[in-house]
């Protein structure tokens, strides 16, 4: 394959979300990147996953750093995460989680390898289910795994007769903002059952995701949601939503785990 069809098959899988999760998304931009540097290929790139600061932060850094420079920060960076929440979840029972974070099944992952003796909760997340994404990696690792449908999430979350009591949540982030998170649409609606049901809520994320940009909700074909649906009837596929600082316990970054206005002020 020449670097031309590369570089356009780079672009198109992240625009159709075949390549999962920010930091992979980050790498798979810069190795593009690598093929033709300069402007026009970074606006190409930031272009196809609007709401990707990590993406941004990694093409603006291949300006100044090495490839191998670069990858470096994600091995240490996940190597610091995964040791903090280590500590975090050794004597929790169930985790939940919703959609596919890579900072958190490495972290769950090098927790389980390391004494942690959870089960992890698991949602689809539709339209294009990333969660089982998440489900295949933790149950290839050993981790019992249960997935619920997304209009579960009340039950899954609250305490009831029926299901385990979730210990605590576990979200990645696709971008960190002065007031608050963006990640999958869902996140939200998990963020405030788990503040009225008592549940610890953590955002575990790469430090590199933070911006003071303002990040555009991405809103995704229809198609996603129902192929051939019927005419005259509306369909909105946002991906994204905004969750507020008010509903998350802590954050944890290979920069530690801190209340998430401290971690503001950590970045600025």
């Amino acid at each position: 394959m020449n670097k031309k069809k590369r570089f356009a098959t780079i672009v198109s899988n992240i625009k159709k979300i075949k390549i999962q999760g920010a930091s992979s998304i980050a790498k798979a931009a810069l190795m593009a990147y690598r093929l033709f540097p300069g402007k026009r290929t970074k606006e190409i790139l930031l272009a196809a996953r609007p709401t990707e600061p990590m993406m941004e932060k990694v093409l603006s850094t291949a300006e100044k750093k090495s490839h191998s420079e670069i990858l470096k920060h994600f091995s240490l960076a996940q190597g610091k995460i995964s040791s903090l929440v280590l500590k975090m979840v050794k004597k929790d029972k169930i985790i939940f989680t919703h959609c596919h974070s890579t900072n958190v099944s490495k972290a769950l992952i090098y927790s389980h390898k390391n004494g942690g003796k959870f089960e992890a909760y698991v949602t689809e997340t539709r339209p294009l289910y990333q969660g089982r994404i998440t489900a295949n990696e933790l149950k290839k690792a050993g981790i019992k795994v249960t997935m619920f449908v997304d209009s579960s999430l009340g039950i899954a979350l609250s305490n009831n007769q029926v299901f385990k009591k979730v210990s605590r949540v576990l979200l990645g982030a696709d971008a960190l903002l002065k007031e608050g998170i963006i990640n999958k649409v869902g996140s939200e609606l998990v963020a405030r059952i788990s503040a009225e049901e008592k549940i610890p809520f953590y955002i575990v994320a790469d430090s590199w995701k933070f911006t003071k940009k303002k990040i555009p909700i991405e809103q995704r074909g229809l198609n996603e949601v129902w192929d051939k649906a019927p005419r005259n009837i509306k369909i909105r596929n946002p991906a994204f939503e905004f969750v507020r600082k008010k509903y998350i316990s802590g954050i944890i970054t290979e920069l530690g785990l801190m209340k998430y206005g401290e971690f503001v002020r950590r970045m600025k």
